[in-house]
């Protein structure tokens, strides 16, 4: 089973820009119908704290494109977007799209990152969500959740065996990035992936290091800095055997 982690340089508000760029770099890359294809946090605009810019109406330019990417290429696509909800309220969210391009899954992120007042802009969500990937139940979770174990217990309580965490996680704070990284592979004995972007925009620098990590903390892959579609085969069976051999992740439950 392959996982992609799209690592790019976000044109910053240029959906169309963003939306070829993403293109280019799957059609570079050895990308197989059937894998699990995960996009950064806010991978369409930026990481921008202002609704009105940030958001398009249900149905936009980005659902669309992740639509039909999804199904065009015969994937599972996670993807980091803002919408809005039915009461008009901005949710910065990971939707999910099957390789029909029907929507499977949406994660509102819990944890806003409250230091650049994205709670003002962008209200947390409520919950976290799960959805099935060729057997396997994946997690979402977006950049500043990770450092809240206590939802990737939540996710464990729900079954999850993959946790995709898309970010746009600053250069300033890498180490962080992979240590929390590892450790939440680590204590739920799970595949963990992250998928960042790379570049900067009008306020911060970003190192990339998008990484798939298997359940016992191993590193499978890791990313640089540069822009690419970081391609990773991972056995599907590894999570059951990594819980059959040392049962922690139970007395978690």
């Amino acid at each position: 089973m392959q996982i992609v982690a799209v690592q790019l340089d976000i044109a910053w508000l240029d959906r169309p820009a963003n939306h070829r760029r993403v293109t280019e770099l799957l059609d570079a890359a050895d990308v197989r119908p059937g894998a699990l294809v995960a996009l950064p946090e806010m991978f369409d605009v930026g990481y921008v704290m202002d609704a009105e810019p940030a958001t398009e109406p249900g149905g936009g330019t980005t659902l669309r494109f992740c639509a039909e990417l999804a199904a065009t290429r015969g994937v599972t696509l996670l993807a980091g977007v803002t919408s809005r909800d039915g009461q008009g309220v901005a949710r910065n969210q990971a939707i999910a799209f099957g390789p029909t391009g029907d929507e499977i899954a949406r994660y509102t992120k819990r944890h806003p990152f409250t230091p650049m007042q994205e709670d003002e802009h962008f209200p947390a969500g409520d919950k976290v969500v799960t959805f099935d990937w060729a057997g396997l139940s994946v997690c979402p979770l977006i950049c500043y959740d990770i450092r809240f174990p206590e939802d990737f217990h939540l996710g464990l309580k729900q079954g999850a065996e993959v946790y995709v965490v898309t970010a746009n996680f600053p250069a300033a704070r890498q180490d962080h990035w992979h240590t929390l990284l590892c450790a939440r592979a680590i204590e739920n004995q799970a595949l963990v992936v992250g998928v960042n972007r790379t570049g900067s925009d009008p306020a911060v620098e970003y190192a990339g290091g998008s990484t798939v990590i298997a359940p016992d903390g191993t590193v499978l892959a890791c990313a640089g800095d540069e822009e690419t579609a970081l391609c990773v085969d991972v056995d599907p069976s590894c999570v059951a055997e990594s819980r059959e051999k040392f049962g922690v992740w139970r007395e978690r439950l």
